[in-house]
C-alpha cells in the first residue's frame, strides 16, 4: 500500500484547523496531525489542505455542454476541467430537455462511473418538471409534468446518485413521495410555489433548493415563497451560486444567518465555459457568452456561470466573511451529506477517502488529489 503525507499544512478539519501532516495510506486517510511522515511527502508550504470539493450542479465545462454530449467521454472532459479547480466530485447536470436525452445522460453516467471516470457520483436532472414562470434560460417547449413513464425513467439509474429539480406545484405530493422512497433526492427549484405548496413537498420527500433565491418565489413580507420556506426549514440543503451576480453578497450574509451553515451548499451552475479558452457557447439554438463572470443569453437572461468551486470559496471567504472552516464545509461537507455520501467523502478525518485541495495562503488552488493521487494542479 502506497503512503503519501501531506507536510507544513494547515489542514481543515470538521474540527478546526490543525497545523502538522496529514497521511494517507493508499486511498484513505489515516492520520492527522504532529505525525512522523512516511512514504511520498508532498511539502503544502504552509497552505491549507481541504477536503475535495462536491458540486452537485456541473452543466458543463472544458468546452463541453453536458446535452450536447450525453457520453461517458462528455463527462470525463466535464470532470476534467473542474478538477483542476478542487472539485473531486460531481453530478454532471443536464438542463431540461426530452426524455430521450436524460435516458442517454442517464446511461452515460452509468458508463462512466463503470469505467472508474474520477469524482462522477451520480446525475442531477435539472427539468423538465419546472415551471414556466421561472424558466430561467431553459426551453419551455420541453417541459412536461410528472407521470408513469417519467418517473419509471428518474428511479432508473443503476449506479450513482440521482438528484433531480422540480417545481412542486407541477406534480403532486405523492409524485414526490414515489420518487424520493425508490431514491431520488428530490430539490425544488425553476418554481413558482407558495410557500404553503413548498412545505407541502418538504413533508412529502423535498429535501434541497437548486440555486436558491434564483428562478423561484421571493421572499416577501406578505408571502414568503419558495425562498422563505426554504429558510425558515432547518433540515434542508440550499445552493448557492456565490459569484456576486446571481445573489448579491449581503442577501448571501443574511442568508447564512437564518439556519445552520451546514445546510448551504456552493454550486457553481457551471457552463462549458469553465476550463475552456472558449467564453461563448450555443444552448437551445441561443448563443451565449460569458460576461462579467456569468453566462447570459442574447436578451440577458442569465444562463449558468463561468464559476469554479475555487472560486467560489474564496468569494465566501473574502467577500461574505465566513471562516474557510465554514466554506470548506459548504463546499464539501454540507453536498456530501446532501448526496448521502458523508460516510466517505467530504471531510479530512482519518477514514474518509483521500479527496484532498491544496491551497496556497490566497486561497487559490496549487493541487487537487484524488485518492492521494495528484489529478491536475495549477500555478498559482
Amino acid at each position: 500500500m502506497t503512503s503519501v503525507t501531506f507536510t507544513n499544512a494547515k489542514i481543515v478539519t470538521p474540527n478546526g484547523i490543525v497545523s502538522g501532516s496529514l497521511i494517507c495510506d493508499g486511498e484513505t486517510i489515516v492520520e492527522i496531525g504532529d505525525v512522523r511522515p512516511r512514504g511520498e511527502v508532498v511539502d503544502v508550504a504552509g497552505g491549507y489542505l481541504l477536503p475535495g470539493f462536491i458540486d452537485t450542479q456541473v452543466n458543463g465545462g472544458g468546452g463541453v455542454l453536458f446535452n450536447d454530449e450525453t457520453t461517458s467521454d462528455g463527462i470525463a472532459a466535464i470532470a476534467r476541467a473542474h478538477r483542476a479547480y478542487g472539485t473531486t466530485a460531481l453530478l454532471p447536470t443536464l438542463i431540461s430537455d426530452e426524455l430521450s436525452v436524460i435516458d442517454s445522460a442517464m446511461r452515460a453516467v452509468e458508463k462512466a462511473i463503470a469505467a472508474g471516470v474520477p469524482g462522477v457520483v451520480g446525475i442531477h436532472i435539472e427539468g423538465p418538471f419546472i415551471s414556466k414562470q421561472r424558466k430561467g434560460i431553459h426551453n419551455p417547449e420541453m417541459f412536461r409534468t410528472l407521470d408513469a413513464e417519467s418517473k419509471a425513467l428518474l428511479k432508473s439509474l443503476k449506479a450513482g446518485k440521482t438528484l433531480v429539480t422540480l417545481a412542486p406545484e407541477n406534480c403532486t405530493p405523492e409524485d414526490i413521495k414515489e420518487l424520493a422512497d425508490a431514491g431520488v433526492i428530490i430539490a425544488a427549484g425553476h418554481t413558482n410555489a407558495t410557500y404553503d405548496q413548498t412545505v407541502t413537498a418538504l413533508r412529502a420527500g423535498v429535501t434541497g433548493f437548486t440555486h436558491l433565491f434564483n428562478a423561484m418565489s421571493p421572499l416577501t413580507h406578505r408571502a414568503p415563497g419558495v425562498v422563505g420556506a426554504a429558510l425558515e426549514d432547518l433540515d434542508s440543503y440550499c445552493g448557492l451560486i456565490a459569484d456576486g451576480r446571481h445573489v448579491d453578497w449581503a442577501v448571501l450574509r443574511i442568508a447564512l444567518r437564518a439556519k445552520p451553515i451546514d445546510r448551504f451548499m456552493l454550486v457553481t451552475d457551471a457552463m462549458p465555459t469553465v476550463g475552456s479558452d472558449t467564453k461563448t457557447f450555443v444552448l437551445n439554438g441561443q448563443t451565449i457568452h460569458v460576461e462579467g463572470g456569468v453566462c447570459v443569453g442574447p436578451d440577458g437572461t442569465l444562463a449558468g456561470s463561468d464559476l469554479d468551486m475555487a472560486t467560489a470559496l474564496r468569494n465566501t471567504v473574502e467577500k461574505v466573511g465566513i471562516l474557510i472552516e465554514q466554506a470548506a464545509i459548504m463546499a464539501a461537507g454540507a453536498p456530501a451529506a446532501f448526496l448521502g455520501l458523508q460516510a466517505a467523502r467530504g471531510s479530512l478525518v482519518p477514514g474518509q477517502r483521500a479527496d484532498i485541495v491544496w491551497l496556497d495562503k490566497a486561497l487559490q488552488v496549487r493541487g487537487t488529489f484524488i485518492g492521494a493521487k495528484t489529478e491536475e494542479t495549477v500555478a498559482a
